[in-house]
């Protein structure tokens, strides 16, 4: 299966590593060619264009960072996509528009996933990923062995656009957890409480929580100003899809004093 990959970042590119690693040909494209480098010297072969790459692929994945930037790709990609070919969708996007993405493709033959990955660039070098997919049977079929180079957990939730809703929910989840970490231990500060050992204790009890230990490592919220966009931006998918739902209304009020913080703007 030759393989295509676009959107080199801090998660994309170690995905695309691991496809290497297992043997997968790999065919890359980047609008700056010093982001190529690193991945023609593992062996990978580059692209003039995203039309070039389509294609030479039977494998595209797509890991950039949002709607804009997934439709701007897609809408060259798809038309010169192979019929039979698979498209896979990494990017955290509205649902609306992966079931879109799917209509699309199938006018041309070519099968679609949208598969969201949760665990960050470390998962991604580690091979770890949860891979959150929504698509066809068939689709997961051809695409599953590409995601087990870079995933550990992978799971098909339904049809187009539903490992997109199980992502923003992650997402916002680990938000809203660390936005209660956040209020936690201004708590504990408040009544005279030694913010790191309260951090030791609840690290070890029963408030402990992936999203508390990531933000007891922090020394304010702003030093989260890589990851907060993101999860704010997740927050907000959320919200738009789910506006009058009071689940949805609980996590973003849990995460947006944290988020507002750690991003200098409100959600």
């Amino acid at each position: 299966m030759i393989t295509g990959f676009i959107g080199l970042g801090s998660q994309g590119g170690p995905m695309a590593v691991r496809m290497l690693a297992a043997g997968f040909p790999l065919t890359v494209w980047a609008r700056r060619q010093e982001a190529l480098e690193p991945f023609i010297a593992q062996g990978a072969s580059t692209a003039s264009s995203i039309t070039e790459l389509a294609v030479s692929c039977d494998h595209i994945g797509i890991c950039v960072v949002d709607d804009a930037g997934v439709a701007a790709i897609c809408d060259e990609l798809i038309p010169a996509m192979r019929p039979g070919s698979l498209l896979a969708i990494h990017s955290t996007v509205l649902p609306e528009s992966c079931e879109a993405l799917e209509a699309r493709c199938a006018k041309h033959g070519v099968l679609f996933l949208d598969a969201p990955v949760s665990g960050g660039g470390p998962a991604a070098a580690a091979g770890t990923l949860t891979v959150m997919c929504g698509g066809s049977a068939e689709a997961f079929a051809l695409g599953q062995p590409v995601f087990e180079s870079f995933g550990q957990m992978i799971a098909l939730l339904g049809p187009a656009g539903s490992g997109q809703r199980a992502k923003i929910v992650n997402n916002t989840l680990m938000a809203a957890n660390m936005g209660l970490a956040h209020a936690a231990l201004a708590s504990g500060e408040a009544l005279g409480i030694d913010r790191a050992a309260l951090a030791d204790l609840i690290k070890a009890s029963s408030g402990r929580s992936f999203g508390f230990e990531v933000y007891a490592r922090l020394p304010s919220p702003a030093a989260f100003s890589l990851g907060a966009p993101l999860l704010a931006k997740d927050t907000n998918l959320l919200g738009a899809i789910l506006p009058d739902n009071a689940g949805a209304k609980a996590l973003r009020a849990a995460a947006e004093p944290f988020l507002t913080e750690a991003t200098g703007k409100p959600l």
